[in-house]
């Protein structure tokens, strides 16, 4: 499996902006379709947003279309997710994964998690 590794978590203040880097080794990376889950205390963890290795389409959970962008460096085997005018809702642990796929939602698969870095934005 491909192991990944989030960095770029923080501290921001509302309308501010942080990036957000998952680098993946293992595995050969165009394999997989990579992208970004969060999970905010109390709640589930959530579809974000993904990019294709097929043709780099991207999809994004209506909470944040027009705020993030996600985006990939295959040669670096590295994903980004550059968050804009953040908002205290967006507070949350944010998951990479390094296998996603779409059944009836977005899915990551079990095996394929980093271990999270935290974003807090402040009002």
């Amino acid at each position: 499996q491909v192991q990944p590794v989030e960095s770029g978590g923080g501290l921001v203040q509302a309308g501010g902006s942080l990036r957000l880097s998952c680098a993946a080794s293992g595995r050969t990376f165009s394999l997989n379709n990579m992208g970004w889950f969060r999970q905010a205390p109390g709640k589930e963890r959530e579809f974000v947003a993904t990019i294709m290795t097929s043709d780099g389409s991207t999809y994004y959970a209506d909470s944040v279309k027009g705020r993030f962008t996600i985006s990939r460096d295959t040669a670096k085997n590295t994903v980004y997710l550059q968050m804009n005018s953040l908002k205290p809702e967006d507070t949350a642990v944010y998951y990479c994964n390094t296998n996603i796929y779409r059944r009836t939602s977005w899915e990551g698969h079990p095996r394929s998690w980093g271990q999270g870095t935290q974003v807090t934005v402040s009002s």
